[in-house]
């Protein structure tokens, strides 16, 4: 029997009875037009993709129907149609040329109909898509109903850690909606998106669908303008401020065409690998810099793949910070953008993972390499074409839409083998799409070439491993120390994880014995990162530093900080010594 738990946030928001997710859905592309349809929404699943008459249920947008929020908790079985159907009159005024409908993201494959008219499709289930729904409205009220078909038996599509059969380390499947779906009114001619790329302390902003217009930013020294040519301005602010978790600074601007006007922001920081006294050292803005790091699967007790709030994302960010955490890994999964915003102006980076698919097969792709046995090839690992594209087109997506947020400094591709086929290849293409950032090609083990670091999986050991090589060393995963908080469980009978606590106080002396005895020792020999398992609990896995209702932190952010602390002192123990 599994104990399904609301954190504050869900309990407010179900007391409030307030629109889930009022906010702006895309931060870093404003317009003054929002018009959000969260909300309570006509709801039914059929097996026959025809538009069904009746809808026998209602939902709570946007959580998906498996999770508490959504006011249904029920199984989807794989291979069903999820129907949504709202009504909405545009406000007066709120109309200019067109009206674009955004949905923040669907599992797995959607459809969208206006008043029975079909305006768009769209796969993948972890990125937002739009549609111009203009020529489908009316002028008084207007019927939307959006199909998503989500089949977790077919693995040719990304699906992360959802699955059939939950249990360990694998989650309970999330379908259908699961971000904002929202409209906005825009000229006919209007900038579709922003690519800001950072490069060092110039910033080269290109506006899509213009050539002409200004940006004016805004800087602690008054306005700077930038004459747009081609869609594209190169930026660099005088006496420029780097962003760093210590001081994540962002840079306010606007972009205005003769039509059309949005506002976003940007950040001015370094990313490079120096040899530092004869190792491979990642630095951030010019020095090298020890990511000390917690591993974020984005799971919550009530909404499953969605928090209650924008807040919630907060929250955890506050709390890793508060403990001396200064990175997220986010694992195997793409959050709403509210979540990156908040890592851009709260200070926190992320290592932003890719979602797998393919098949996963526990000895092959765990048992085997955790003692020590890789392959020498991956060419021929994941041969399907089909799944090959899919993985691909949601490598695409995710660095299309993640691109512009400076927090990101890191992309994951393949971890721990799950769909992981041609590497070097990949990960060329992926510098493609974007050479900015550190690129980590197989976290864990199946390391090829192409790739930025040696990254490492270990949580039994050999040790001896974590020493530099001709890249720099990164533990991405590690730790999965557990503690089970009574009352705060989500599954009794049984638990997930690798060193079972008895207490608090036993939690946080085994954390920092792997941290004093591992981790420290470590960092003199090259360890540029080391990511713990993991930020909190998730469903049986019950090795969280809090629990998956977000109610118990289970260590001492005082203790916890000073090991944040013992960290720096080890990356840099001349100053250190110079400043005792």
């Amino acid at each position: 029997m599994f104990v399904k738990q609301y954190t504050a946030e869900g309990r407010e928001l179900l007391r409030s009875g307030e629109t889930p997710w009022n906010v702006y859905p895309r931060p870093q592309m404003r317009r003054s037009s929002f018009l959000n349809l969260n909300g309570t929404w006509e709801f039914c699943v059929r097996k026959m993709p025809h538009l069904p008459e009746m809808y026998d249920k209602e939902i709570l947008v946007p959580f998906c129907p498996e999770s508490l929020l959504s006011g249904l908790d029920i199984e989807v079985k794989p291979g069903s149609n999820l129907f949504y159907r709202t009504h909405f009159t545009l406000p007066e005024g709120f109309q200019k040329d067109r009206v674009l409908l955004h949905v923040g993201a669907a599992d797995q494959k959607a459809e969208i109909y206006v008043n029975g008219r079909h305006m768009c499709s769209h796969t993948g289930g972890y990125e937002a898509f739009t549609a111009d729904i203009t020529d489908g409205l009316l002028e008084e009220e207007n019927e939307l109903v959006i199909r998503v078909f989500d089949n977790l038996k077919d693995l040719t599509l990304p699906y992360g850690k959802q699955t059939l059969n939950r249990g360990g380390m694998w989650y309970t499947p999330v379908s259908g909606i699961w971000q904002t779906v929202w409209l906005e009114s825009v000229p006919t001619d209007y900038i579709t998106g922003l690519n800001i790329c950072c490069e060092g302390t110039t910033v080269r902003i290109t506006a899509e669908n213009t050539n002409t217009g200004v940006i004016t930013v805004h800087t602690p020294h008054g306005a700077e303008i930038y004459p747009l040519d081609h869609g594209q301005a190169v930026v660099a602010p005088k006496n420029p401020r780097l962003w760093s978790p210590e001081d994540p600074y962002l840079y306010e601007f606007t972009v205005e065409t003769d039509s059309d006007r949005v506002d976003s922001y940007f950040a001015l920081r370094t990313l490079d690998i120096h040899n530092v006294d004869g190792i491979p050292r990642l630095c951030l803005n010019g020095k090298p810099y020890f990511f000390h790091g917690l591993l974020d699967q984005g799971y919550w007790s009530d909404g499953l793949f969605t928090p209650a709030a924008p807040e919630c994302y907060e929250r955890d960010i506050l709390m890793a910070k508060e403990m001396g955490f200064n990175t997220l890994r986010k694992h195997i999964k793409v959050e709403a953008e509210a979540f990156y915003y908040a890592c851009d102006r709260l200070g926190m980076i992320v290592f932003q993972d890719m979602v797998n698919n393919g098949d996963y097969a526990y000895i092959r792709d765990t048992v085997l390499p955790t003692f020590g046995k890789q392959r020498s090839n991956d060419v021929n690992m994941h041969k399907d074409t089909a799944t090959r594209r899919a993985f691909i087109s949601g490598m695409e997506a995710t660095v299309r839409q993640l691109r512009n947020h400076p927090s990101i400094v890191y992309w994951t591709i393949f971890n721990e083998g799950w769909g992981q086929f041609d590497s070097d290849s990949v990960c060329r293409l992926l510098r493609t799409l974007d050479n900015t950032r550190f690129i980590d090609s197989t976290s864990g083990w199946f390391r090829r070439n192409e790739t930025d670091v040696d990254s490492r999986h270990i949580y039994f050991g050999p040790w001896g491993q974590l020493r530099a090589s001709d890249k720099p060393l990164v533990l991405s995963e590690f730790g999965g120390h557990c503690y089970a908080v009574e009352d705060h469980i989500f599954n009794p009978e049984k638990s997930y994880g690798y060193k079972n606590c008895k207490s608090p106080e036993e939690l946080q002396v085994s954390l920092n014995e792997v941290y004093r005895i591992r981790i420290i020792p470590a960092i003199k020999k090259g360890l540029c990162a080391a990511i713990l398992t993991q930020i909190s609990d998730v469903e049986d896995e019950i090795n969280g530093l809090v629990t998956y209702d977000r109610e118990v932190l289970k260590v001492d952010p005082v203790r916890m900080r000073a090991i944040s602390r013992q960290l720096n002192a080890a990356l840099f123990p001349k100053e250190q010594e110079a400043f005792l």
